[in-house]
């Protein structure tokens, strides 16, 4: 195949588009669209003083995704006194595991010269989810647990770090496979959340039981495999392995259906996804006039609309100690 641009050989073919692509122009392709959705989400406020920069917390697993999208961010924003990049990591208590791909994100941060912040759940929250996944106390698959305490360490980290946006690695496949989830599950609120937290609407909304700063996804337009090949092409250290306790079953049908209905009918991640994103405002609007109201949960501060939040039920009965609020 031959790179429809210039002519030179081609190391991709993206069915969607018709587009075949060398290295170079990939490479291209992939930045281009990641900038575009920066601008297109207007991320970055046109009024930005650079002796008032803003703060991006990225989650940095050091798996491809937030490897890829931490690579971009920085060369995008290296030279714009405007932005502030620092990187999360978050070790869960996986043994071996987080190990590695820490050491993934240890080399990609000293090699990039951007602050780097790492946090376990033993010190946010006393334990460990090699010990969670082993005793299981109801019953659910060890992801239940693992992303809603993920998802309030760098919600907290966020607010500790007086960040204006936090930015997540995840794919057009991840989005519209989580897309699939909710609509097929008939989960309006989780349709709602996703306009709040990814769609460039970056005023504080009332929505979602973790402590508020504006999410984004830059990466969301592009295919999980030609973010894989972008960290291939350009030799990024990425940690590649599955977590030894991932079980979403469910997820992994939509994805292989998903796989099919892409490989069969071209563009079909794209259209889901463009069809949601409409469905998730509209979803929001209706959350937003009706019951809304959030109070704060009694035993760490955060957001919620019941008496205790879903994080500091799960810490009870894992027996963990939930951690205090962020001031």
């Amino acid at each position: 195949m031959e790179c429809d641009k210039c002519g030179r050989e081609a190391v991709m073919h993206a069915a969607y588009s018709g587009m075949h692509m060398c290295e170079t122009h990939f490479r291209e392709s992939v930045d281009t669209r990641v900038r575009k959705r920066i601008r297109e989400d207007s991320m970055l406020a046109p009024d930005t003083r650079p002796d008032n920069p803003e703060t991006w917390l990225i989650g940095l697993s050091g798996g491809k995704d937030s490897v890829v999208l931490t690579q971009i961010l920085h060369e995008t924003f290296a030279d714009d006194p405007r932005i502030e990049l620092v990187a999360l990591t978050i070790h869960e208590g996986i043994e071996g595991y987080r190990d590695a791909s820490l050491d993934a994100c240890i080399e990609l941060t000293d090699d990039l010269d951007i602050e780097h912040e790492v946090v376990s759940y033993a010190d946010e929250y006393g334990i460990e989810m090699d010990d969670v996944a082993a005793d299981d106390p109801l019953n659910m698959a060890p992801c239940a647990y693992c992303g809603v305490f993920r998802r309030d360490a760098l919600a907290g980290y966020a607010q500790e770090y007086d960040a204006d946006k936090l930015l997540t690695g995840h794919n057009l496949d991840d989005e519209a496979q989580t897309a699939m989830m909710n609509l097929l599950s008939g989960d309006i609120k989780q349709v709602a959340k996703h306009f709040d937290a990814s769609l460039g609407d970056f005023e504080e909304r009332e929505v979602g039981d973790a402590p508020f700063v504006p999410r984004a996804k830059p990466l969301r337009d592009i295919p999980e495999k030609e973010v894989a090949l972008y960290a291939h092409l350009r030799d990024l250290p990425t940690h590649m392995a599955e977590c030894p306790h991932a079980s979403e079953a469910y997820r992994g049908e939509l994805r292989d259906h998903l796989h099919e209905l892409e490989e069969n009918h071209p563009g079909t991640r794209h259209s889901i996804m463009s069809g949601y994103e409409e469905l998730a405002r509209l979803a929001a609007e209706a959350y937003r006039n009706g019951d809304g109201a959030r109070g704060e949960c009694e035993r760490c501060g955060a957001p919620t609309k019941n008496d205790v939040c879903r994080k500091c039920d799960l810490l009870d009965a894992v027996g963990g100690t939930p951690a205090e609020s962020v001031e």
